[in-house]
């Protein structure tokens, strides 16, 4: 959902390329269908989404990860050290102060509305994120 929703949010800057990959992600799943209709609904085509691992590669490609919660920044950095000061939790950045530094949570496997709860969380959170690039990377690629 946080890939679909960050595409649509900088699908006008041609310089951004959004990815996402898991932990614990197997190889080839699709996005679950609460995922699919959320997204359909605000005009987001996730259809041929397919899950991935996380990889020593994608790492390397990466100039800024984000994680949806604190464990996952913590096992990440772990187990990638080179993602290490380019690996940011997604509230981290929070303008509000109720959900700076919280976790955003993955509904997989609930009802209809905890997907929409994380639809909202990041629909507050995601700008953040892109103010946050745009103010340090894109702002470094400036000078």
């Amino acid at each position: 959902m946080a890939e679909g929703l960050f595409r649509e949010l900088v699908k006008d800057h041609k310089d951004y390329e959004v990815g996402s990959a898991g932990l614990g992600a197997m190889e080839g799943q699709s996005a679950a269908q609460h995922t699919l209709d959320i997204l359909a609904e605000k005009g987001i085509d996730m259809k041929g989404f397919k899950s991935r691992p996380l990889t020593q590669e994608l790492v390397d490609e990466a100039t800024h990860i984000f994680t949806m919660a604190r464990h996952h920044l913590d096992a990440v950095e772990e187990e990638f050290p080179t993602a290490s000061g380019k690996a940011y939790l997604v509230s981290e950045f929070a303008i509000e102060d109720m959900l700076r530094n919280q976790d955003v949570s993955d509904p997989f496997g609930s009802p209809r509305r905890y997907y929409d709860d994380t639809r909202w969380m990041l629909e507050k959170l995601l700008p953040t994120v892109q103010a946050y690039i745009e103010q340090t990377w894109k702002a470094q690629d400036k000078a």
